[in-house]
């Protein structure tokens, strides 16, 4: 019985396959390989990671109800439009940070302020 292998271990694959050869190619074909590599490690940080997920659950918890990220995006965008929140409305600031480093932990986890921000946390891959 064989087992499912998972999304992200053959995206790493692939990527790893890259860099073996990435050293025999050259020119136009080293850089596209170059820029493949690079969307796979975001894609494998994704499916790792998966932001979006992590960015619902901080805006249903500040908005105390779940819905579709879109809607709940599409919500928060028209209340801070109305006024009905500012900066200094208590979970705001902290549920938009929990939203920017999830995505921040996919696209680019070298980032500085990410790095500090996630100081006590696990890295991302």
């Amino acid at each position: 019985m064989s087992e499912q292998i998972e999304a992200v271990t053959l995206v790493e694959a692939v990527a790893l396959f890259l860099a073996e050869i990435e050293g025999q190619l050259t020119g136009r074909q080293a850089f596209h390989a170059k820029v493949a590599q690079n969307a796979l490690a975001i894609v494998a940080r994704e499916l790792a990671h998966l932001p979006r997920q992590a960015e619902r659950a901080a805006l249903a918890g500040f908005l105390g109800h779940d819905a579709g990220l879109d809607a709940l995006r599409a919500e928060l965008c028209g209340r801070l439009r109305a006024g009905q929140l500012t900066p200094e409305t208590p979970g705001l600031i902290e549920a938009l940070m929990d939203a920017v480093v999830a995505k921040c932990a996919v696209d680019n986890p070298r980032y500085s302020t990410f790095k500090r921000l996630t100081a006590d946390s696990p890295a991302p891959r």
